[in-house]
């Protein structure tokens, strides 16, 4: 494993008053292979293995070659046990009672809310019932939706300032805009979890997550952010398709997956948390300028201004959100967006030059 994240996975697990919590108790994690998802997984079997206490995790992954690539040497973890499947399909697990869920699983890669609508609406809404039927006929004591800041949509009449979202605040989504898709999803899905809580008493909660990232990132994601930082690593000007208006706060991998569980342990049943870190507000041009001051090679950014539709960019929006709700639950952010970048610059680095993504970069694009 990269130092940079086995550094970050330590952090994480100092948290013990949060991971105390968990001990003898099973864990689901839908979407284990994702980025989030394989961070919290690997935290539960560190934190196992440092203290021998066990967490057992069930990890749901959608392609099994691919996690036991992403997890390494912890895929034969005996607190581990990966199941290949599509939340799409209905689930049904006998081996072990589920006390908590965190539910990760979802289509991420913006051109596929273009290209893919349905299966990315059809991936959020049925896959999520499948899972909220499970967690209700398992009647766990927690379960836990990782949403996304693109449900608050564009603020109407604030588009040339930056607005601080709080967790009541909704904006305009075009729903008649296929890339809708996605944050349209979002939405329903939401609402799901809160009428499974109300409906059938199950301990539902939301994590309305900024855009994250930090060392774990796949060296190929397609994100705005990977992609300015896999320039810097390898010498190329920055080319921007739009001119990078859009303002919004991003938040550290670890600072996420330790809001997802302070949400889920503390968090109040029907509730949706904003997870930001603090210090993380920045526009997609001034993310540019930084990454290429603090880039080791001498790159450029190029504006050519000519987004087109099937890129799958979100319209401008500038919005922070407020995470002072989540602050409530005793969770604090670690890392500012200097940090931020600085950190998963080095580890995309080393990424690079060891070359082992290479070996599946084309596979990986596809999937």
């Amino acid at each position: 494993m990269n130092r940079l994240l086995e550094e970050d996975i330590d952090r994480l697990i100092e948290k013990k008053n949060v991971y105390e919590a968990f001990i003898d108790k099973t864990i689901m994690v839908t979407g284990a292979g994702g980025l989030l998802g394989s961070i919290i997984v690997l935290g539960f079997l560190k934190y196992s293995l440092a203290s021998n206490k066990r967490i057992h995790v069930v990890a749901l992954v959608h392609n099994l070659e691919k996690a036991k690539r992403i997890f390494g040497g912890y895929a034969s973890c005996k607190f581990l046990e990966f199941i290949e499947h599509d939340v799409i399909n209905e689930f049904c697990y006998t081996e072990r009672q589920i006390d908590y869920i965190i539910h990760g699983a979802s289509i991420t890669a913006s051109h596929m809310f273009v290209s893919n609508p349905v299966e990315t609406i059809r991936t959020a809404l049925f896959g999520t019932e499948n899972i909220l039927k499970f967690a209700k006929a398992c009647k766990v004591k927690g379960i836990i939706y990782l949403s996304s800041l693109e449900v608050y949509g564009k603020m109407v009449g604030k588009e040339n300032k930056v607005s601080l979202v709080s967790e009541g605040d909704y904006g305009y989504i075009d729903i008649l805009n296929v890339r809708s898709s996605y944050s349209e999803s979002k939405r329903m899905v939401e609402n799901m979890f809160m009428s499974y809580a109300k409906e059938y008493a199950v301990s539902a909660k939301i994590a309305r997550l900024a855009q994250t990232f930090g060392p774990g990132i796949s060296y190929t994601d397609r994100r705005v952010f990977a992609e300015f930082l896999r320039n810097a690593v390898e010498g190329n000007d920055i080319i921007l398709h739009t001119k990078g208006e859009t303002v919004r706060n991003y938040c550290y991998t670890v600072d996420a997956a330790a809001a997802i569980l302070y949400i889920l342990l503390y968090g109040g049943i029907g509730e949706a948390y904003n997870v930001s870190g603090d210090e993380t507000t920045i526009s997609i041009y001034d993310m540019a300028q930084m990454v290429c001051k603090q880039s080791k090679k001498d790159i450029d950014i190029i504006v050519k201004d000519d987004i087109d539709a099937s890129m799958g960019y979100n319209p401008v929006i500038k919005i922070e959100l407020d995470n002072r709700k989540l602050k409530e639950l005793g969770w604090r952010s670690s890392t500012n967006i200097n940090s931020m970048i600085d950190r998963t610059l080095e580890y995309m680095q080393v990424e690079f030059e060891t070359g082992e993504w290479r070996k599946h970069a084309v596979k990986d694009k596809t999937e």
